[in-house]
C-alpha cells in the first residue's frame, strides 16, 4: 500500500461514493420519535449495496421495536478478517438521521441530493453518512485490492444514535458480547473543518423537568393562592446560579466551566388574569467530568426545599437523561493511532478536545473501552441545508484506510 495508491482508488470511485449517498439519503430513516419508521428500508439498501461491492462477512443484531412496520431497529457489523484478531479495528457510524424541520428553510428536497460547489446538500449527508460511506470505501479498499489488514477490521453501522441509543449501542452492549476491552473504537460523528480535533471526553450530562405545584387564583388576588410561575422562576435562576457553585474549569472542553441553562418551558394558564398553579421548564445541565452528578442533584435538592420553604409550593423533578463518562485517555492506542493516521496522510498535528455534547462514546467508555470521536466536516448536524463536502469525505476514508493498517 501506498499514500497515492489509496488516494487514486478514493478519486476513481469518486462518482460511486456520491451515488451511494444519494441512495441513502433517498430513503429516510427517521425513528418513532420523529414519526418514521425506523431504519430498515436504508439498512437493507445499504447491505445490498455491500454485497455487490463484495463484502461478504455481514452480520444483523436487530434490537426488537414494535412501534415500526418491521418491528426491528437493524444494526450491522461488517468484518475484514485481519492476520491477529487479539483486537479488533472498530468504526462505527449511524443509520438514522434527524427529521428535516421547517422545510420552507430548505433550498431544496431534502431527500434529494443535489450537487453543488463540492458539495452534497440533503438531510443525513454529514450526519452520519459522511461517516459512515468513508468507511465504507475504506472497507472496499482492503476488500478489492484483496488486502489482508494487520488486525481485524468491523465496521459497525448502528440504529438510533439520534433518539438516546436504547435501540443501537446500548442494546448491543447489553444484549451481546461484540468488544474487547483491548479493541479500537472510532465514531466518525463529530469534529471540525480541519479533521484535526479528536474528541476523547464528554461533559457529563443532566437534563431536568421540574414541576412546580402552588394553588391558582384569580390575578387581583395573589394573596389567596400558591404563584407557581413566580415560584418556577426563582427556582430556574437559582439552578443557573449552581454554575457558580461549581465552578472549576478545564481546557480540554469549550466552554471551560460547568454549565446548567434553562430551556424548554411548557404553556400553564390561558388567560392573563390568572395566576397559575401549576408551571413546567426544563433545564440542559452539562457537568465538567471532576464533579459527580449526584454532588449537583444533591443540591438542585437543596434549591427545590428552600424554593418550596419560601414560596408556599411543591417542587417535583424527573431527570429524562443523566450520563457520565469517563475519559478515553490521550495515550490510549486507539487515541494515539489516529493521530498518527492524520500525522501520516494529511501532516496534521492532532489536537485532543472535550465537548460538551453528548455521544456514542459515552456509552463505550462507560463499559472501559475506549473510544475516540473524529470527522473533517462544518458541523452541519441537524440544520436546514444540511451538506457534506465530497472532499472531506475521501480524505476521511484514506485517514481510514490508514487507521486500519
Amino acid at each position: 500500500m501506498s499514500l497515492q495508491t489509496e488516494k487514486d482508488f478514493l478519486e476513481k470511485n469518486r462518482q460511486e461514493i456520491i451515488d451511494l449517498e444519494k441512495k441513502l439519503t433517498a430513503c429516510p430513516a427517521i425513528a418513532p420519535e420523529g414519526n418514521g419508521d425506523g431504519e430498515s428500508k436504508k439498512c437493507a439498501i445499504l447491505e445490498a449495496w455491500l454485497r455487490e461491492k463484495g463484502f461478504t462477512n455481514i452480520e444483523h443484531y436487530d434490537a426488537p421495536d414494535s412501534r415500526v412496520s418491521s418491528g426491528i431497529r437493524p444494526s450491522l457489523v461488517v468484518t475484514i478478517p485481519g492476520k491477529s484478531d487479539d483486537y479488533n479495528i472498530w468504526v462505527m457510524a449511524h443509520m438514522d438521521v434527524v427529521p428535516t424541520g421547517d422545510l420552507s428553510l430548505w433550498d431544496s428536497d431534502p431527500w434529494t441530493v443535489v450537487e453543488k460547489g463540492g458539495k452534497l446538500i440533503g438531510r443525513g449527508v454529514e450526519d452520519n453518512q459522511q461517516g459512515l460511506v468513508s468507511a465504507a470505501f475504506a472497507g472496499l479498499y482492503y476488500i478489492q485490492n484483496k488486502i489482508t489488514p494487520s488486525h481485524t477490521i468491523k465496521l459497525l453501522f448502528v440504529a438510533d444514535e439520534e433518539n438516546g441509543s436504547q435501540y443501537g449501542i446500548i442494546y448491543l452492549i447489553k444484549n451481546h458480547h461484540l468488544f474487547k476491552k483491548e479493541d479500537l473504537i472510532l465514531i466518525p460523528d463529530g469534529g471540525d473543518p480541519k479533521g484535526e480535533t479528536i474528541e476523547i471526553a464528554e461533559k457529563n450530562i443532566l437534563w431536568l423537568s421540574v414541576h412546580v405545584i402552588g394553588k391558582q387564583t384569580h390575578g387581583s388576588r395573589p394573596d389567596s393562592g400558591a404563584n407557581a410561575c413566580l415560584a418556577a422562576d426563582d427556582l430556574a435562576l437559582r439552578l443557573h446560579k449552581l454554575e457558580k457553585f461549581f465552578d472549576k474549569t478545564d481546557d480540554l472542553f469549550e466552554p471551560n466551566y460547568s454549565t446548567i441553562q434553562p430551556t424548554k418551558r411548557l404553556k400553564n394558564v390561558d388567560s392573563i388574569n390568572i395566576i397559575p398553579g401549576e408551571d413546567n421548564f426544563c433545564m440542559d445541565c452539562r457537568i465538567l467530568p471532576c464533579y459527580s452528578l449526584a454532588s449537583v442533584l444533591s443540591q438542585v435538592d437543596k434549591v427545590c426545599r428552600d424554593i418550596e420553604n419560601e414560596y408556599g409550593v411543591k417542587v417535583e423533578y424527573t431527570t429524562p437523561q443523566k450520563s457520565e463518562s469517563p475519559a478515553t485517555p490521550v495515550q490510549a492506542p486507539v487515541a494515539q493511532k489516529l493521530a498518527q493516521a492524520l500525522k501520516t496522510v494529511h501532516g496534521i498535528e492532532a489536537k485532543f478536545i472535550g465537548i460538551g455534547g453528548g455521544t456514542v462514546g459515552a456509552e463505550l467508555r462507560r463499559e472501559g473501552i475506549d473510544a475516540v470521536v473524529w470527522s473533517t466536516l462544518d458541523d452541519q448536524a441537524h440544520q436546514p441545508n444540511e451538506y457534506c463536502i465530497v472532499d472531506n469525505l475521501i480524505k476521511d476514508s484514506q485517514t481510514l484506510i490508514e487507521f486500519f493498517r
